[in-house]
């Protein structure tokens, strides 16, 4: 078991920054990757970024490239989701998960999930 637990979401106003953490616990070692979703009212669970635990080899989504980043630190088991140029259209609530194997862009792949933090943009 892998537990997830986010934290560092809040408001900010448009073309601000925040970063989100999320603290693994438990069987830290058997995760291939730490992914990063969000979830806007009346949406699906979107993929926003992936970070492979070997390598730190990092994917994101078209949407958020080149403005968000997501980095880890091994000894403290975190993995931070770096946010800069927020837009309106991030706003969302935010989850980390970690997943054993498979296609890191699907939900499906993901065996363990957080409880989520919102992220408000204002315009």
């Amino acid at each position: 078991q892998v537990q997830l637990v986010e934290s560092g979401g809040g408001l900010v106003q448009a073309g601000g920054s925040l970063r989100l953490s999320c603290a693994a616990s438990g069987r830290t070692s058997s995760p291939n990757a730490m992914g990063w979703f969000r979830q806007a009212p009346g949406k699906e669970r979107m993929f926003v970024g992936v970070i492979t635990w070997a390598g730190s080899v990092t994917f994101y989504a078209d949407s958020v490239k080149g403005r968000f980043t997501i980095s880890r630190d091994n000894a403290k088991n975190t993995v931070y989701l770096q946010m800069n140029s927020l837009k309106p259209e991030d706003t969302a609530v935010y989850y980390c998960a970690a997943a054993l194997r498979g296609n890191y862009y699907l939900l499906s792949s993901y065996n363990y999930w957080g409880q989520g933090t919102q992220v408000t943009v204002s315009s």
